[in-house]
């Protein structure tokens, strides 16, 4: 099955996939995506508003108190090492940027607590700019509906899916896979039962690998 056979199926079933973490801006989403690292967009949206509604801006995060981050996002996991990135990545953008969030993927991962995948999803969702993010989701869906190698690291999974999709279809196959990832084709007790991708679906050979690697 060609990828945009694949894309055409989950564009039919999730119609109105899109970036779950709320936000009103760049540094807003920038902010969310660092504290989304190993927890859910869920737990991230609970905290974010209270967080904001106190530092709205770069300058404001920049100069609060590492007490006060962290109490705004203390329900979330590993809340003290995402407010000293939230607050380090604030005082950069102050210092360097101008307060603007950089729209480079070299000045983004310039930025504490920024990696490739949180780079990808500003690129993609706020600047419109092709990029593929690789959560755990995306990693997933792209093994076991065969476009990547169940041994393929996140970034080996990153420029198979670039290569194997067309360039248009970059920003929202990512939203797709995710929705596909986190509502059908779950880690846990997936719906494979009427899932129009079990003659392509490769979780069993998945499975089998993850098991023998913790073995």
């Amino acid at each position: 099955m060609h990828t945009d056979e694949i894309l055409d199926i989950l564009e039919a079933m999730f119609p109105d996939a899109h970036c779950e973490l709320i936000h009103k801006n760049p540094f807003e989403l920038l902010v969310a995506v660092v504290l989304s690292a190993q927890t859910t967009d869920e737990a991230v949206n609970k905290v974010t508003p209270g967080l904001f509604a106190k530092f709205p801006t770069p300058e404001a995060m920049a100069n609060a108190s590492l007490e006060d981050i962290e109490a705004c996002i203390k329900r979330i996991g590993l809340y003290r090492n995402k407010a000293k990135s939230v607050q380090a990545l604030s005082k950069a953008l102050v210092e360097r940027f101008h307060s603007e969030v950089p729209h480079t993927h070299k000045d983004l991962t310039s930025l504490a607590g920024v990696g490739r995948k949180t780079a990808n999803v500003v690129q993609s969702v706020c600047f419109d700019i092709p990029a593929i993010a690789v959560d755990t989701h995306v990693e997933r869906i792209s093994k076991r509906l065969g476009l990547a190698k169940v041994y393929d690291n996140v970034e080996t999974v990153e420029k198979k899916l670039k290569r194997k999709i067309r360039k248009e279809r970059w920003n929202k196959a990512h939203h797709l896979f995710i929705f596909f990832g986190r509502y059908y084709c779950t880690a846990k007790n997936p719906h494979c039962e009427g899932c129009p991708f079990v003659s392509i679906c490769k979780k069993d050979k998945l499975d089998t690998y993850k098991s023998n690697k913790k073995k």
